[in-house]
């Protein structure tokens, strides 16, 4: 791994810790050049999974883009980078254990909703109102609304 802070590729693992939810490792680092210390990630990599589109189209499936998304939804909500992380992950589990290689975007759009409901409702109102496309604010108000009464 290239040193951020003088490029040197010379290093040594210092710790190394594997994720809650398994999928991911964490190693800290220790440049042999210069001393600096970084983290890094590593996770598995998901070749071949597909999107399709609404429109029929498909890409290729991007965690990053989810995870955009998902932080787009949660800015500025009480919902901390760890509750996030374990919603993608839960999110792909789950895909995975339902599809094989091609999985509708209705089926990541449903399974993110379904988790930011319990999460943070606000995040949800925000997710769904892109996901679902809202044209007005009477959309918004039926999908608030409908988020009240099932807490009840």
């Amino acid at each position: 791994m290239r040193c951020p802070k003088c490029t040197s590729i010379e290093d040594k693992v210092i710790d190394s810790r594997i994720s809650k939810e398994g999928s991911t490792i964490r190693r800290r680092r220790e440049c042999l050049e210069c001393g600096y210390r970084f983290s890094t990630t590593e996770s598995l990599v998901r070749d071949g999974i597909v999107v399709i589109k609404r429109d029929g189209r498909r890409e290729e499936f991007s965690r990053d883009k989810l995870l955009h998304a998902v932080r787009a939804a949660c800015h500025k909500r009480p919902v901390d980078v760890e509750q996030i992380t374990m919603l993608i992950e839960d999110v792909i589990d789950m895909l995975e254990a339902h599809y094989d290689s091609e999985i509708p975007s209705a089926a990541i759009g449903d399974a993110v909703m379904q988790r930011l409901r319990s999460m943070d409702q606000v995040a949800y109102v925000r997710f769904a109102s892109v996901y679902k496309e809202f044209r007005d604010v009477s959309e918004f108000m039926q999908e608030i609304s409908a988020l009240g009464k099932k807490e009840k």
